[in-house]
């Protein structure tokens, strides 16, 4: 039997300690988290399953906030748990708090994901869950756990949203659980002001389970999360209509529910009256930062559950590893974190290839060696060779999640996000696959990655203007800049935020994959060219796999002269190649003594001491670099006094071959280019 009266206390309780904790902090969004706090209270007093000893426990549920600005709600009842504490609540919003406005990924603290722009945190709730299918795939059913998620209704009107629900529902993700804080109230508007869909429709026509309880009701949730735990063939959307703001009150003791003032500021600005709103709440206003007795003594009364719970699932994993002790054995590896061990150098790479297809190369190693590896494509496997581990396995289907490949369709961002929440429930790595131009839609996702520190490998092809004839909405010029700012920009634990990788040849992409795979701090990026590309010259007494391991310091010499070089030749990609026939033109006919430096990665190589640096791009040198993209892609390393061709225009539609005559990409115009800079 449900005991409401408890539950409506609880769920109160975590109203006013939202309250108060937005009014001290003079910022935040109150009103949805007090509409919301009936189900987080029973999700956590009732249902939700983890470890209070063992928080990154493997098995536990994950819970997924989408609305980063509902906080409020999620840190009470992280209190009443016993993760945070009095002192985080009344720090909410300050500097260094553990309560930061929209919360920040902290397995200890309970806190599965970073969250803020909407519908990104319910699709990496689907990417935990297809991890979670995933796993118990290759171990078993003894570690199947939920994803519970809550979404609003700005996350619904997101257009990631139809990503989310179309793949979920397509692969019958039943252990995913959302609920749907349907209150009517935007930060400027009411939803029906802007929104007339049948929401409830619209998700039965994704194929899934769909239930509507009044969310404010505690009888009404309990019931629907029991039928969503027993739905075996759907995933499950529980519909909440809540009031936003429930509970509060004007200073003449009228209601001031369902106000769109009382979205996004403290309720004293909205015209609430905080002393009367905590007494109607069974508070006390002049100390609001209280928890009531009844209420710890629920959560004391599920901590003692939840040890009994967890105990007897780390029993069956226990029986279940002594009887399967190679499998065991395998899944600690999968969650140690740790990178896998690849012989890269016994990889045979076909010369003169598309860095895209020395990619398809790698992932069909990879596929056959990391058994914990996920890897997407947006429609575009065959295209971006993603297709090179997808030979090796394939696809994820409802029912069957045997395969390691997702066919996303036609939903970049979405599959990005999937992707970062797929590395966030652990145990296994995970990339995905699309054309470069099309980052830009990916753009929330990666930097998302960067936030949260996710080792999540982005799979870029079709770099530059050498798309060709498919013309200047395909021929990506300035997302190299882009997307490389973030190798400018440190994370919290003072690294850079991302790794972006163009590789010169396929050797060079096969040491970009190592990188990639080694790096279990932050977000990879691959950019990879559709065109062939020659394989740069190899020195003497070395292998091209071991010259090709410069490239793990971000900038390095491919090919060196006699004494101080007279110029320094530097780009990455496919414009390394192009250095050389310059560099063989400028030897030939003016003497010149020249260096040539490949540079994959500037933040990776300002990351380098300050002697190695300048033992590759020497002080006091004249340096000429090239780059298919933007002049600034590369401005830094070129230096203020350096000369750069680059491109400040789009591409045109052409073969690839015009293109490069047309825009100067060529031996002769580095030539003549570095001629004129030497004026010689």
């Amino acid at each position: 039997m449900v005991d409401c009266k408890t539950l409506n206390l609880a769920a109160n309780n975590i109203r006013i300690l939202t309250a108060a904790m937005v009014e001290k902090a003079k910022s935040g969004h109150p009103g949805g988290a007090m509409g919301g706090a009936d189900f987080i209270n029973v999700l956590y007093s009732k249902f939700l399953t983890y470890d209070p000893t063992d928080p990154t426990w493997i098995n536990r549920d994950r819970f997924f906030l989408d609305p980063g600005h509902m906080s409020p709600m999620l840190y009470s009842v992280l209190l009443l748990s016993g993760k945070l504490t009095m002192d985080d609540i009344k720090s909410f919003r300050q500097w260094k708090s553990r309560t930061p406005g929209h919360p920040e990924v902290n397995f200890e603290l309970g806190i599965e994901n970073t969250s803020g722009p909407l519908g990104q945190g319910h699709a990496m709730a689907v990417g935990a869950a297809i991890a979670e299918r995933f796993l118990c795939a290759k171990f078993g059913e003894w570690m199947s756990h939920k994803i519970y998620s809550f979404i609003s209704d700005g996350s619904v009107q997101e257009e990631i949203s139809q990503g989310v629900g179309r793949i979920a529902g397509h692969l019958g993700l039943h252990n995913l659980i959302m609920f749907y804080d349907a209150n009517n109230i935007q930060l400027s508007t009411k939803v029906d002001e802007v929104d007339s869909e049948d929401i409830e429709m619209k998700y039965k026509a994704w194929n899934w389970n769909v239930i509507t309880v009044n969310g404010n009701n505690a009888e009404e949730l309990c019931k629907a999360l029991e039928a969503a735990n027993q739905e075996k063939e759907r995933p499950t959307l529980i519909i909440g209509k809540t009031t936003m703001g429930l509970g509060c009150l004007a200073e003449d003791g009228s209601s001031m529910e369902s106000k769109v003032s009382t979205h996004g500021q403290p309720l004293s600005k909205a015209g609430v009256s905080i002393p009367k709103t905590i007494a109607n709440l069974g508070g006390n206003p002049d100390d609001p930062f209280v928890i009531f007795p009844e209420v710890e003594k629920l959560y004391a009364e599920r901590a003692k559950e939840l040890t009994e719970i967890v105990a007897k699932k780390k029993k069956e994993q226990a029986e279940w590893a002594a009887k399967n002790p190679e499998l065991a054995k395998k899944l600690e590896q999968f969650f140690s974190g740790e990178a896998p061990k690849i012989d890269y150098a016994a990889i045979e790479q076909k010369a003169d290839q598309a860095t895209r297809v020395g990619s398809a190369t790698v992932l069909s190693v990879l596929a056959e060696q990391v058994e914990n590896m996920i890897v997407a494509s947006a429609d575009l496997s065959n295209s971006d060779k993603t297709d090179g581990f997808l030979k090796k396995t394939q696809p994820m289907e409802k029912g069957d999640f045997t395969g390691a490949f997702l066919n996303a369709g036609v939903s970049e961002l979405t599959m990005a996000c999937i992707m970062n929440g797929i590395a966030l429930h652990g145990g296994l790595f995970a990339a995905c696959g699309t054309f470069f131009a099309f980052s830009d839609y990916m753009k929330p996702a990666y930097r998302m990655s960067a936030l949260m520190r996710v080792p999540v490998k982005y799979v870029w092809s079709h770099d530059a203007f050498r798309v060709g004839e498919d013309g200047p909405t395909h021929q990506p010029i300035e997302q190299e800049a882009q997307v490389r700012l973030l190798e400018h920009v440190k994370n919290h634990n003072g690294k850079n935020s991302m790794l972006v990788l163009r590789p010169a040849d396929v050797n060079e992409t096969t040491v970009a994959w190592k990188m990639a795979m080694e790096n279990i701090d932050t977000p990879t990026g691959l950019i990879l060219s559709r065109q062939n590309v020659k394989n740069l010259p190899v020195a003497e007494n070395t292998t091209a796999y071991e010259q090709a391991l410069g490239a793990e310091k971000g900038a390095y010499v491919v090919k060196d002269c006699q004494g101080k070089p007279d110029v320094i030749l530097i780009a990455s990609g496919s414009e390394v190649s192009t250095l050389f026939e310059g560099a063989k033109i400028l030897e030939e006919k003016k003497n010149l003594n020249v260096r040539i430096v490949s540079a994959p990665s500037e933040g990776l190589f300002r990351s380098q001491c300050k002697c190695y640096q300048e033992s590759v791009i020497t002080p006091n040198v004249p340096v000429y670099g090239m780059t298919a993209g933007m002049s600034l892609t590369i401005r830094d390393l070129v230096g203020e006094k350096g000369y750069i061709h680059g491109l400040d225009h789009f591409g045109y539609s052409a073969p690839y071959t015009v293109l490069d005559q047309e825009f100067g990409f060529t031996g002769e115009t580095v030539y003549n280019e570095v001629c004129e800079y030497l004026n010689l």
